[in-house]
């Protein structure tokens, strides 16, 4: 099976688009909303408990589009370097069906598995 990698380079580059346009969505939003509530009084709780609940969401949201963003780059500075398709741990070829589900992967499965199991397992200090 061969790999098309100018496909794959296509789909991260208009996924690193409507990922962007997302985070900047996000963010004129959030400038509005801050707007809107400067005249305001804060004296209850149940509203600025509501306040900080969408706040904590829209920063978690943030965050997972940066790193989604952060993993793209990653894989299209790769497509620059000449290094893309290779595991950044081992070198090795990654499976091109890992790639098609996940192009901006930067781990085979073997070093994905072997990461994954490390982070589960954390030795007990004490």
């Amino acid at each position: 099976m061969t790999t098309d990698f100018s496909a794959l380079r296509t789909k991260l580059e208009s996924e690193q688009k409507r990922l962007t346009e997302e985070f900047e969505q996000l963010q004129t939003n959030a400038s509005s909303a801050d707007e809107r509530r400067e005249g305001s009084p804060f004296g209850k709780r149940e509203e600025e408990a509501t306040e900080t609940l969408e706040l904590e969401k829209r920063l978690a949201l943030e965050n997972r589009i940066r790193q989604e963003l952060a993993g793209i780059e990653h894989a299209l500075h790769k497509f620059e370097e000449g290094t893309y398709g290779k595991c950044d741990n081992c070198g090795q070829s990654i499976d091109p069906a890992r790639l098609e589900a996940l192009p901006q992967a930067s781990l085979c499965l073997n070093c994905k598995e072997q990461q994954t199991k490390n982070a589960r397992v954390k030795p007990l200090t004490g």
